[in-house]
């Protein structure tokens, strides 16, 4: 579950970098499906207005994602019962010649 929740992260990152791309002020999508053509049909605004919502959306999911996978990275370390192959080692090791305090 946890690489499927990244996988959808990536893909859900490409299609921002591509609506972010096509809101260009300037024409941006409109011009480059097709011109003038696709304004009078679709019109500025209505273009516009969908690529800003499809925007937040994407936007919104790759926060909620993000988070999930914390949610699931915790929940995997907490199985195997070891935070860090560091800390574990740390917890192994005995200082030599140590003397207990008096």
């Amino acid at each position: 579950m946890f690489y499927l929740i990244i996988i959808l992260i990536i893909i859900l990152s490409g299609i921002l970098v591509l609506l972010i791309l096509g809101q260009n002020s300037k024409g941006g999508a409109s011009q480059m499906f097709g011109g003038s053509s696709a304004n009078q049909i679709f019109g500025v605004k209505k273009t516009g207005d969908f690529l800003e919502q499809a925007t937040w959306f994407c936007a919104i999911s790759i926060i909620v994602l993000t988070i999930a996978t914390r949610f699931f990275l915790d929940t995997s370390k907490k199985e195997e019962g070891v935070l860090s192959p560091n800390i574990q080692k740390a917890q192994e090791t005995t200082i030599p010649n140590q003397q207990p305090p008096q």
